[in-house]
């Protein structure tokens, strides 16, 4: 492990491990992992595997979700021992829709030194492989589960211009392609699973057409979504007039809706959605 005048006080090392393809590792990171005296980890099993490969065989501190304030006092009384140590996440960048970015706040908060050893990070992988506006972004992580506080969220993002990163269990990512759907409208989305590894699959659809397919529930999702880029065009006409209007040229009512989503940029839902409260109002 290189010196430096940082290792003046115990440093916490912040150190990004592969996300799949276990030789995305950088040499600094062998060689931080090789000299602290000990790694915090999330599952002690799964960073087995990584450390085993290379030969790093180091005290290995279970941190995680559930055991958090547990562990604090522990890791705390390491560094005032005078110990460096390394903080590892199951894959990526630590801090990271985990709880890694607590233990760092009370790291700094004692006065001793973390230090970022940089590397394979999820976001950054789907981001430059969608095909989509890579910046500006915002990473959203995960959602809440309930509906209605998602909902809740991502309305603040609808007329945003940044692509938005989403995470996802494979479980749920179903559901809530939904709910993208019916609060942002259809949008060019790309769908990246297994990243680096053997079955990377990567999806270029929209989130119209991605309700109608099958999710593979292995490995977790990352979501890119496309910003607002929906130009607002004055109409002198309401969608319902916009859809008869249509339908007077002899197109049928399916078709005239989605003539009007096209003139307008908008999901053939929203044309529908229009309709049906008008007719409820009226």
């Amino acid at each position: 492990m290189q010196k430096s005048f940082k290792e003046e006080k115990p440093i916490l090392y912040i150190v990004s491990t592969p996300i799949g393809n276990l030789k995305d590792i950088t040499f600094r990171a062998i060689d931080i992992l090789n000299g602290v005296d000990a790694i915090l980890c999330e599952d002690t099993r799964t960073s087995g595997v990584l450390l085993n490969h290379y030969q790093i065989k180091k005290p290995l501190i279970s941190y995680h979700e559930f055991n958090k304030l547990d562990q604090e006092n522990r890791i705390l009384n390491l560094l005032i021992e005078g110990k460096n140590l390394a903080l590892i996440s199951d894959a990526g960048t630590p801090g990271i829709s985990d709880p890694g970015f607590e233990i760092i706040q009370k790291v700094i908060e004692k006065g001793y030194f973390v230090v970022s050893i940089p590397g394979p990070s999820a976001i950054l992988a789907a981001l430059v492989s969608s095909g989509l506006i890579i910046q500006p972004f915002t990473f959203l992580g995960f959602l809440p589960r309930k509906q209605s506080e998602m909902k809740d969220l991502l309305k603040g993002y609808v007329k945003r211009k940044e692509t938005l990163v989403v995470y996802e269990s494979p479980m749920r990512v179903a559901k809530t392609l939904e709910v993208l759907f019916q609060v942002l409208g259809n949008r060019k989305i790309a769908l990246s699973r297994e990243l680096t590894k053997t079955f990377e699959t990567i999806i270029r659809t929209t989130l119209e057409d991605s309700l109608a397919m099958e999710h593979n529930t292995k490995g977790e999702y990352v979501i890119i979504i496309e910003g607002d880029h929906v130009i607002q065009t004055e109409f002198d006409e309401t969608i319902e007039n916009h859809v008869k209007r249509y339908m007077l040229q002899g197109n049928t009512e399916k078709d005239s809706m989605k003539l009007v989503a096209k003139d307008r940029n908008i999901s053939k839902s929203e044309v529908y959605a229009a309709i049906k409260i008008n007719k409820q109002s009226s």
